[in-house]
């Protein structure tokens, strides 16, 4: 039976970071990092029994720090990276590096763990994306289409590219590039684009949004003041290699084609405080989830810039001469943008919205107090695009 309503799980400890295993296709998982000064912080794995509306969890410890971003691999569902916070010598830094999952954990099983099992295991260090030349590590984004073994890390003004070798145990820095330039020279977030080969990525620095060819490491556009404040994330639209959206601080989510940089294609302002996170979904790209500091989780339905502007367009021979007419009046009215829906099962600031790698109608989204939610796209409008 399938229903609407909402599950929720709760943390013990303040988490921001959330990610689906990307190579997980079957089985609907979710991976949760936690922040906390006290205690050994953690990584949930969350897997998520969608016949039955329950949640089953496994904790790994990661006890080298608080995690404040964590990425899959797309190829192996045992593999993931973290960038976490050290102190030395009364310094922090923020680190980062893969590690590798128990191979029992590897895959999302729908069977309870039993007692024996559920004792908390560890994490497996594979190897450090060793930055201290570069500073602080905002980020690590998997090469999306790869095996796994290209990796690209965001850390101050660099932009780092790694191949993973022997089994992801190291680590090789095979270029990089750096921001130039004055202001704030720290990236806040990137993305890998899909397209291109997957020889393109965009990153975030303060109000800018830059587009880089990963094999030259050249800038290949600017979006100088794409937002007001600091532009806090970015992700490629699926299905148009040339569509981008852009989050921030000044409440707003703008969508951009990279071939024009000087006016967003849309704008979207619906929630009341700084937006953290804006995710594409993988199958349906009229599908926009954002989530806020004002707690609120958004479904937009961003029609008129997907890859299906007029809607799903119907074989001619299905229709009379009279419907024709009509469908073909039908077909020059682009569809309306809308929001579809606004959750707000969170209390706290929202920090992460993700779509499941394996489901395309449902989406986690997390808040700093530790609340984790599993929501679905409403059945009316599920079966309005499917249909």
């Amino acid at each position: 039976m399938e229903d609407d309503a909402p599950v929720i799980y709760g943390l013990e400890f303040q988490a921001r970071a959330l990610t689906p295993q990307t190579a997980e296709t079957d089985a609907i998982r979710f991976l949760v990092g936690t922040q906390s000064l006290r205690y050994d912080n953690q990584i949930h794995i969350i897997d998520f029994d969608d016949e039955n509306n329950i949640i089953n969890k496994n904790v790994l410890l990661h006890q080298v720090g608080e995690i404040w971003h964590i990425s899959t691999s797309p190829a192996d569902k045992g593999v993931l990276a973290t960038c976490y916070n050290k102190t030395s010598d009364t310094k922090v830094m923020t680190c980062a590096a893969v590690w590798r999952m128990p191979k029992e954990l590897e895959s999302g099983s729908h069977e309870s763990p039993d007692d024996s099992s559920s004792n908390t295991q560890t994490l497996e260090l594979l190897c450090h994306l060793d930055n201290t030349a570069h500073g602080n590590m905002a980020c690590v984004m998997w090469e999306p289409m790869g095996d796994g073994k290209k990796i690209i890390s965001l850390a101050d003004n660099n932009i780092l590219l790694w191949d993973l070798e022997e089994s992801s145990a190291k680590a090789v820095l095979s270029s990089s590039a750096a921001l130039e330039g004055k202001g704030q020279l720290k990236f806040t977030s990137g993305r890998w684009s899909p397209h291109h080969n997957c020889t393109q990525i965009a990153t975030a620095n303060d109000t800018a949004v830059r587009g880089w060819d990963t094999r030259s490491m050249r800038q290949i556009y600017c979006i100088e003041n794409a937002h007001g404040q600091l532009v806090r994330d970015l992700d490629f639209n699926p299905n148009k290699q040339y569509y981008l959206a852009s989050c921030g601080d000044d409440c707003k989510v703008k969508f951009w084609d990279t071939r024009n940089v000087t006016e967003p294609v849309k704008t979207l302002e619906e929630h009341s405080h700084w937006v953290w996170n804006v995710r594409y979904n993988h199958s349906h790209d009229q599908l926009i989830l954002t989530g806020s500091s004002d707690s609120r989780v958004i479904l937009s339905n961003m029609v008129s810039i997907s890859s299906e502007p007029f809607g799903h367009m119907v074989d001619d021979d299905e229709l009379s001469d009279q419907e024709d007419q009509h469908q073909e009046e039908k077909i020059k009215e682009p569809l309306q943008d809308s929001v579809i829906a606004t959750y707000e099962e969170h209390e706290d600031s929202v920090y992460a919205v993700e779509w499941s790698s394996a489901d395309p109608w449902l989406f986690a989204s997390l808040s700093y107090d530790g609340r984790l939610v599993i929501n679905r796209v409403p059945r009316a409008l599920k079966y309005h695009i499917l249909l």
